[in-house]
């Protein structure tokens, strides 16, 4: 009996450290207008696998003026939260994303930052990775980590890009929020039954 104790404990310890290990970081931004006269809303997450070093991409957005063109990322902006800069993440458009929607949904597949066909080539050699393909993945992050990363969905009304949204990681508070509001929700259903 003691042998298998001290199994499930050795299972549930190197559970605990593969786990630690790997590091999935949620990016979200909310979706608004870019320019004056932009319809549209929405939301995006981008979640980063550093260990895997891949970004997977999810949205859904409503309300667009015009029907979509493209959508990617761009970075880096000179100040947070503010400016535009040149397409980082994919060159021409995110794969498979849908073309001629005023409204709609997109899962990326996974994209590699490890292979330069992720990138542009002007932000490997020009925006922030210094001319190094090694570079490009820590750069996009430090973009998103600093608020300087946003997601563009660009229409046939506004070529320049119709609604975007800067990445960043929640603050702890509104995961505690949500956390919060969750478990409320699960103890009313409770109380209800």
């Amino acid at each position: 009996m003691r042998r298998m104790k001290l199994a499930v404990l050795g299972v549930a310890l190197f559970s605990v450290a593969t786990f630690s290990q790997a590091a999935l970081i949620r990016y979200q931004a909310a979706l608004g207008p870019e320019v004056p006269g932009a319809t549209g809303s929405g939301f995006v997450t981008a979640d980063y696998d550093s260990t895997a070093h891949t970004l997977s991409i999810s949205a859904n957005w409503s309300g667009l003026s015009g029907t979509t063109t493209v959508a990617h990322i761009h970075c880096c902006t000179a100040a947070e939260n503010a400016g535009t800069i040149g397409v980082a993440v994919t060159p021409g458009t995110l794969p498979g994303f849908p073309v001629g929607a005023t409204a709609g949904s997109y899962i990326s597949p996974v994209l590699d930052l490890t292979v330069a066909s992720t990138y542009t080539a002007a932000f490997v050699t020009n925006f922030a990775a210094n001319g190094l393909l090694e570079n490009a993945e820590e750069a996009l992050i430090a973009g998103f980590d600093s608020g300087r990363a946003y997601f563009n969905i660009h229409s046939t009304t506004f070529p320049g890009g119709e609604i975007r949204g800067f990445l960043r990681v929640p603050e702890p508070g509104t995961l505690a929020l949500l956390g919060l509001a969750l478990g409320a929700l699960a103890l009313r259903r409770r109380t209800i039954r």
